[in-house]
């Protein structure tokens, strides 16, 4: 019965297209992030001394730290899909825990910034940015705008490779049939991609 279900799996499996359909997935949230990026560098254009100004406000040593914990992230999603590849599931569910391990991580750090700023009064609608220069304003607008948005990419990224550990546990994702955890690291690769785009945006802006 085992046999004829991994048969019936084999005929019916259409990896082409579900790797298809996650490029064309990534490619839409590439076109969100664009326009974003787009944004930002028409206000950068218009306050580029208040864009400097706001920058140094920033903890470029967080900024710095979060982007070596996301690409360490990376690699240990490309070490779990190496495992898999290779039939070891121990390695595979221990690179996919370490990842989410480091996902963790990047929202804890994120998460302590983000609570520095609105304790020194620097987040939308707060009094004290209020009488900063409109520049300034509009500065952190668009970094809790898009720090906050990526900051949810990562929470659905931690939220697919979860599944993608059970998925591995009960042996749904194995060695030959490990599309879903190879669409969930591009995923997770995206992420990572963006947050290095607006680190030097934000953190290196000053």
């Amino acid at each position: 019965m085992s046999d004829a279900t991994h048969a019936h799996d084999a005929v019916h499996r259409d990896d082409f297209g579900a790797r298809l359909g996650m490029w064309l997935f990534l490619v839409t949230e590439i076109v969100l992030f664009g326009g974003l990026f787009i944004a930002y560098a028409y206000m950068r254009a218009t306050y580029p001394a208040e864009f400097h100004h706001a920058g140094a406000e920033l903890n470029a040593t967080l900024g710095v730290t979060n982007t070596v914990v996301l690409l360490t992230s990376s690699l240990t999603v490309v070490l779990s899909l190496v495992a898999i590849q290779r039939g070891d599931k121990v390695k595979t569910m221990a690179f996919l825990s370490t990842t989410l391990v480091l996902g963790v991580t990047f929202l804890v750090i994120k998460s302590f910034e983000w609570a520095t700023k609105f304790h020194h009064g620097l987040y939308p609608n707060a009094p004290h940015l209020a009488t900063l220069p409109h520049g300034e304003q509009v500065f952190f607008g668009l970094y809790f705008t898009m720090t906050g948005l990526h900051g949810l990419h990562v929470i659905a990224g931690l939220s697919v490779l979860a599944y993608m550990l059970v998925k591995v546990a009960r042996e749904e994702i194995r060695q030959d049939q490990y599309v879903l955890l190879e669409n969930g690291g591009l995923y997770w690769h995206l992420v990572d991609v963006i947050w290095i785009f607006l680190l030097p945006l934000f953190y290196l802006a000053a």
